[in-house]
């Protein structure tokens, strides 16, 4: 909760920084007829506009250091999850979490880091450059729609806060039994988190757009589309990731013939998986979009903003799922080395089971949430990008920027606007990569501490010697912070590099059509939105991929751990346990990291236009 009220406090002190106390002095002073809004004053719209494109800064700010938290945390979480699993269970056979293990210690501090640190900057950035995007889109309705007012600038802060208000409703009701199912109880929590998100909606929009009179009724129809995306989601990845469904038993079935069968397997879920979120986030722009259309030109756009709002609603309640998979992975592994009795391991496993589960939950909200987020910061962009070719132009030929409608599209028949989109996809391919492999190298670090330990001091398997913890945590922990610079240049540098540099292209040679169009040249700004749009697509649906696949190889692997085709330490158990470590630089590093790499592809193009323009 703490982490979505600081997003929302974060954009409410800038907005009044920057300007928003007078914005409320200007409407309030200001002469108005009967029947004129007291927020229609044009002077404060464009005030508004101005605030709102100023602080997109904090979206990137928050976009920025969330990469750096989740690829960070994500590389140190994994490699000495794969390291402590290789070694240990594999190799030793020791039970996960024993405490002979070097690497146990630097494995339970990583859940904290990656899945606790690392997705809490995550939905923070995910809830701060959403809240700046319809804030735009928001600015831009009232400038076309003055009777709206501009009081509907404060609709995303609204509606975020009620959402924290039925968050915290949801937390409250969560309580379960010894003998039932503890995702029943989590999953009866998210139902009313959602019912009291619907509820402070409703109020959100009765407050603020009670300018649009009875077109309001369609942007509460949006916000509904987005808290139905939410459910689908969640539902869909549950689906993919809980063993109590088809893929997940599949997965278990094949490592009955070994790993290499387990591979295989997971990574055709894994490709499956990407069918359906494809379909709800399609359904849901359009839906959103045609709802929007009916308050009027440029009400679209706000539409698929309200329904980002919708889907972000629930993020309080979210987050809290996610927390739940740490909490319960450091539990069982405290368990395990304060040597309580099995009967107790058993049930922090069934615990640890359903956390795999809420923390693939999130993962899935997550790319959800990026996918509605990125459209509306797309749309955020051209209008950024016409705002400044219209003051441009209108230095020689105002008339003519006046009468230019301004971006509705990009064309991607242009050369740089198909090399743009193309290096978009190659920049998630490549991110991603470097994310596996940071994992993969600073993991074999680890491997080769924990071997040497364990063959240079016989007696930390005898017991009668202790292990050098803190090794394997200073391995982590350089490795991490070596391996993140790389990645995270490159995604702040190739977007600014393609704006800049092909806007320096020959405007004659690629662009034929310009009739109507602005005098000089727009090839870096289009370049960039291809750039952002495909880059987004592929990281979808590679986030999807590496998401759901891991989640559903760890979960394979705790299913054949409750005793089915052999239990722990048959060979089924040891091909899960490969698979397992696979998936897990997929589902905790590269695979959350795609998320926040979208966002921040989005807030860093906002920032940065001006430099397009040539």
């Amino acid at each position: 909760m703490c982490v979505v009220a600081m997003s929302l406090l974060g954009v409410l002190a800038l907005f009044f920084i920057f300007g928003g106390w007078q914005v409320l002095t200007m409407s309030l002073s200001k002469p108005h007829f009967e029947g004129e809004p007291i927020s229609a004053d044009p002077a404060a719209i464009k005030l508004v506009s101005d605030i709102a494109n100023t602080i997109v800064g904090f979206g990137f700010g928050a976009s920025f250091v969330a990469l750096f938290a989740q690829l960070g945390g994500g590389i140190y979480t994994k490699a000495a999850d794969v390291g402590a699993d290789l070694v240990g269970k594999v190799e030793a056979g020791i039970p996960e979490d024993d405490p002979r293990n070097p690497a146990v210690i630097a494995d339970l501090v990583g859940d904290n880091v990656g899945d606790c640190a690392g997705r809490g900057a995550d939905l923070f950035e995910s809830t701060a450059a959403e809240n700046v995007g319809a804030m735009i889109l928001a600015a831009t309705l009232v400038t076309k729609h003055p009777e709206i007012g501009v009081k509907a600038i404060f609709f995303p802060l609204l509606a975020r806060a009620f959402g924290i208000v039925a968050s915290i409703i949801g937390v409250l009701v969560v309580s379960t039994r010894e003998e039932d199912d503890p995702m029943d109880a989590l999953n009866r929590g998210y139902y009313v988190t959602t019912l009291g998100a619907i509820v402070g909606f409703l109020g959100a929009v009765l407050l603020l757009l009670d300018g649009a009179h009875g077109d309001k009724w369609w942007f509460f129809a949006s916000g509904l589309i987005g808290i139905a995306t939410s459910f689908a989601f969640v539902w869909i990845t549950q689906y993919y990731t809980e063993h109590k469904y088809r893929p997940v038993q599949q997965i278990a079935e094949a490592c009955k013939t070994g790993a290499a069968t387990n591979i295989i397997a997971g990574f055709a879920v894994a490709l499956e998986c990407t069918a359906a979120p494809v379909v709800v986030i399609s359904a849901a722009i359009l839906g959103s979009y045609w709802c929007g259309t009916h308050v009027g030109e440029h009400g679209g756009l706000f539409g698929t903003a309200v329904a980002t709002m919708g889907m972000l609603s629930t993020a309080g309640y979210i987050l809290a799922m996610d927390t739940f998979g740490p909490i319960t992975d450091n539990a069982g592994g405290i368990i395990e080395m304060s040597e309580q009795p099995e009967e107790i391991r058993k049930k922090t496993d069934r615990l640890d089971a359903v956390g795999n589960t809420t923390k693939a939950l999130t993962k899935g909200y997550a790319i959800g949430s990026a996918a509605l987020a990125a459209f509306l910061l797309f749309s955020a962009y051209l209008d950024r990008a016409s705002e400044l070719i219209r003051d441009k132009w209108s230095k020689t030929d105002l008339a003519a920027s006046i009468a230019w409608g301004g971006f509705e599209g990009v064309d991607i028949g242009k050369a740089p606007v198909f090399v743009g989109g193309l290096i978009g996809a190659a920049l998630v391919f490549l991110f991603a990569s470097f994310a596996i492999k940071a994992v993969g190298a600073a993991a074999q670090f680890v491997i080769d501490e924990v071997r040497r330990q364990f063959r240079e001091k016989p007696g930390i398997m005898a017991g009668t010697d202790k292990p050098d913890y803190a090794r394997c945590v200073d391995i982590v922990t350089k490795g991490a912070l070596k391996s993140m610079l790389v990645p995270g240049l490159i995604a702040v540098a190739v977007p600014v590099a393609v704006g800049f540099l092909f806007g320096f292209l020959p405007r004659e040679a690629f662009e034929h059509h310009t009739t109507g169009g602005p005098p000089f040249s727009t090839l870096g700004i289009e370049s960039v939105a291809a750039l952002l749009m495909v880059g987004t697509i592929a990281g979808i649906l590679l986030a999807t991929v590496l998401n759901n696949g891991g989640g559903a190889w760890d979960n394979a692997k705790k299913y054949i751990e409750t005793g089915v085709h052999g239990g722990k330490r048959s060979d089924a158990h040891k091909a899960a346990v490969v698979g397992d470590t696979v998936g897990d630089p997929f589902k905790d590093t590269a695979g959350p990291s795609l998320h926040v790499l979208i966002k921040l592809l989005a807030t860093i193009t906002l920032v940065f236009v001006p430099l397009f323009l040539r």
